[in-house]
């Protein structure tokens, strides 16, 4: 017998108290393993890097399988290393796919995973083929974005074919520069912020140079910094949105910038968001953001404030990361859910609705 969760089966409050009335179902309830397949699916990585281009979450497998194998009767962890060991999966049908794989490099060809399970009817936890690809690429997003009517700050992508295409803008410095595709927020620090034309020449040539992507710039947002957790109850289509607020140190500069150091070195402040109006806005936002993208089960959405403190959608994560990050600590905050429970309800939502 085990504590097991129950999934989300009501909207998300904007006060904190109601909160935790309406997620006290399922914490604490006991019941026996269910009798379901799960398999944890992982790629290999000889050479030890940290950032595959083909993985999405670097997920600690063997915590996970602890954690699963309380409440379900069969959990296994598999390394996908050739299509031989794909079509076995696919043979072997598990009840529900756990994996942070984005896609398989079989003789130069690239096979999404979610597009194999889709096809074959199986179960997985996560967005779709092409949900991830809306959100990987932060310009496609941002065009989807403000297609659905949601506020995001004016942008440009800057080809790094077409060098000469930035030379009118038509966008007031400052401005923020990115990559337009990754996360963790590679390739943004100090220089990120710019100023002038000079400033923008040398970063975008620095991303072009190390990262050898297309730039994006965008109107720089002076406001604070957001990240907005959501949970879908796949039954009901119920969205449970839970915002954070993330505090970068200032800078040499000044400016309060999330960069890659920041986030590596952990030096960023996470706290709960206490004003009412605030946390509805956040919340809204957040949830139109994951319904125009066509998320589902779970994801993160970043949301910064401008000088005049409205909410604008940065980016988004349809894949968030499951270590102990901004979207376990958006489910800790809001909901009092320990990181067994996260992992336990990302399961039993995706189960009931398969």
């Amino acid at each position: 017998m085990i504590n097991q969760i129950r999934p989300v089966t009501s909207t998300l409050d904007v006060s904190q108290n109601s909160v935790r009335e309406n997620t006290t179902n399922f914490h604490h309830q006991i019941a026996p393993k269910e009798k379901k397949s799960i398999e944890i699916i992982t790629v290999p990585n000889p050479s030890g890097q940290k950032n595959q281009k083909n993985v999405a979450i670097t997920l600690d497998t063997k915590l996970i399988n602890n954690i699963l194998s309380k409440a379900y009767s069969k959990v296994s962890t598999t390394e996908i290393a050739t299509p031989e060991c794909l079509a076995k999966l696919v043979k072997r049908k598990p009840d529900l796919v756990f994996s942070g794989v984005k896609y398989f490099e079989f003789d130069g060809n690239q096979i999404w995973l979610n597009d194999v399970l889709d096809l074959n009817k199986i179960c997985y936890i996560g967005s779709n083929h092409a949900a991830l690809d809306c959100e990987h690429n932060k310009g496609v997003a941002k065009l989807l974005v403000k297609k659905a009517g949601i506020v995001t700050a004016d942008y440009v992508v800057i080809k790094k074919s077409g060098e000469s295409t930035y030379k009118n803008m038509g966008i007031a410095y400052p401005v923020f520069v990115k990559p337009v595709i990754g996360g963790d927020s590679i390739g943004i620090d100090d220089l990120s912020l710019v100023f002038n034309r000079e400033q923008l020449d040398t970063k975008i040539k620095q991303i072009f140079d190390a990262l050898n992507c297309d730039v994006l710039v965008e109107s720089y947002l002076a406001g604070r910094e957001f990240s907005v957790g959501i949970l879908e109850d796949e039954l009901s289509s119920v969205l449970t949105a839970m915002p954070i607020e993330i505090i970068a140190p200032k800078n040499h500069r000044g400016h309060r910038l999330l960069d890659f150091d920041i986030k590596r070195l952990d030096q960023e402040t996470v706290r709960k968001v206490k004003n009412k109006t605030l946390h509805e806005k956040l919340s809204e936002v957040g949830k139109s953001v994951f319904k125009a993208l066509g998320g589902r089960s779970f994801g993160r959405i970043d949301i910064r404030l401008c000088a005049r403190g409205l909410p604008h959608f940065v980016e988004a994560n349809l894949m968030p990361g499951l270590s102990k990050g901004y979207f376990y600590r958006s489910c800790s905050i809001n909901l009092d859910m320990t990181y067994d429970e996260m992992i336990l309800l990302l399961c039993s939502n995706r189960l009931n609705s398969c």
